[in-house]
């Protein structure tokens, strides 16, 4: 069993939302965690997009996401959430999320410790 699933990926056209889901299992104390959502696209490097902390009081955005995402959390149901909007095509790529005991852990891909397994974002017209 996948301690953290996410879902909501797609296929949109430009200019078009989605919304993202990160569920953790109910054995997985998700309040405990910061979460950060990553993505990569085929032949780059893994890349960080968001996070926020344990109880939802601090969050981060890639500057090339800010205005445009909102992440957010929902810790009585276990999930997490990335609203995207005025996608583009450079937005393209597997979409993670990632728990962290690390408060502090932001966008550093090392600093988190359990990973989904991925959801995949394509924005095309």
């Amino acid at each position: 069993q996948s301690l953290l699933k996410e879902s909501g990926g797609g296929l949109v056209q430009p200019g078009g939302s989605l919304r993202l889901s990160c569920a953790a299992a109910s054995i997985f104390p998700l309040n405990a965690f910061a979460i950060g959502w990553f993505r990569q696209a085929p032949g780059s490097e893994r890349e960080g997009v968001s996070s926020i902390s344990s109880s939802g009081g601090y969050k981060e955005y890639a500057d090339s996401v800010k205005g445009r995402f909102n992440i957010s959390r929902d810790n009585a149901k276990k999930t997490v959430s990335l609203q995207m909007n005025s996608l583009k095509p450079e937005d393209t790529g597997v979409y993670y999320c990632a728990a962290s005991t690390n408060w502090q852990a932001g966008l550093v891909a090392d600093q988190y410790d359990y990973w989904g397994q991925g959801t995949q974002v394509t924005v095309s017209s």
